[in-house]
């Protein structure tokens, strides 16, 4: 028998058993592909992050990452979670103020920072792979049979619209929080309609109407093909989700160019996550998006594989 040693962690929230949890293995190295993505189903979280050795010598850590049922390029609250987990273990050294780190994962090389000040980690920001904007849905009457809402509840100042940065994802604008609370996600019409389609699968509803004072916008996201029947918070979508945002004129900038935004997500599943996002858009250019908050250890263990 190996003895694996993980933390787990629950990301983009300040208190326990809030946020998105996440269990990340301290050292993944050795370990084949099938058998990190059958710990992953053993788990059963959102995602399960291993830490490895990085390819380059300049890079801090490379970092495999798996939903319950795929392997994932790149994923938000993974990558913010184990560079917490990291800082917090002292497995990389960190200095108060801001600690700049190089993460391999499989999209690519993903540039992170750590802020800590007194000993204590503040904010982990993670730096999004720049927006790809897909092609528009106007089936609006299938997408809201999808969520099982009226047509009407559609909010039709904004496109339905893919958007990836690494992983693409289907916005579905919502007119109101009480829409956004009736939505029951229907696996036979995502089955017949949207399961084939690689830039349709992943579908992310949101509203204007936000639940707090500080959001900007209220979020939920469903992925059967991860094997995530709703997920409490998705990083990899936040980004994006602020470029469709700034994109269709739904946020204003704070100065010429910078837009900063605040998506809640989980309220419904009991686990509300808040993910600060960051978008500098100048000359009809993104110049960068960026994704941060705060997380919290709750707990470690041991796995045993034969």
């Amino acid at each position: 028998m190996q003895t694996l040693k993980y933390t787990l962690v629950d990301v983009f929230t300040a208190k326990a058993f809030g946020g998105n949890p996440l269990a990340v293995f301290h050292d993944g190295s050795g370990l084949e592909s099938k058998t990190m993505q059958k710990i992953a189903n053993e788990l059963n979280l959102s995602e399960t992050a291993f830490i490895c050795p990085p390819q380059k010598p300049q890079n801090q850590v490379s970092l495999r990452i798996f939903t319950p049922q795929v392997e994932l390029p790149i994923a938000g609250h993974p990558t913010i979670g184990t560079a917490y987990v990291l800082a917090y273990l002292k497995m990389l050294p960190t200095q108060d103020g801001i600690n700049e780190w190089t993460i391999e994962e499989n999209f690519g090389d993903i540039n992170v920072t750590v802020q800590k000040e007194a000993e204590k980690i503040i904010k982990i920001e993670m730096i999004q792979p720049l927006p790809v904007f897909g092609e528009t849905l106007t089936r609006q009457a299938l997408v809201a049979d999808l969520l099982s809402l009226p047509k009407s509840e559609l909010d039709f100042r904004y496109p339905i619209q893919t958007v990836s940065s690494g992983l693409p994802f289907l916005f579905v604008p919502i007119r109101s929080l009480a829409a956004m609370r009736e939505i029951n996600f229907r696996t036979d019409v995502w089955e017949r309609h949207f399961s084939g389609d690689p830039d349709r699968q992943h579908i992310f509803a949101f509203t204007n109407e936000t639940e707090e004072d500080n959001s900007t916008v209220h979020c939920r996201m469903f992925a059967p093909a991860m094997g995530i029947s709703e997920d409490p918070a998705t990083g990899a979508a936040s980004g994006p989700l602020g470029a469709f945002l700034v994109e269709h004129g739904a946020v204003s900038h704070m100065e010429e160019g910078l837009y900063t935004i605040r998506s809640e997500q989980g309220i419904e599943m009991g686990r509300p996550s808040f993910i600060d996002i960051t978008v500098v858009k100048k000359k009809q250019k993104y110049r960068e998006v960026k994704i941060g908050g705060s997380a919290i250890v709750v707990g470690q263990g041991e796995l045993y594989v034969p």
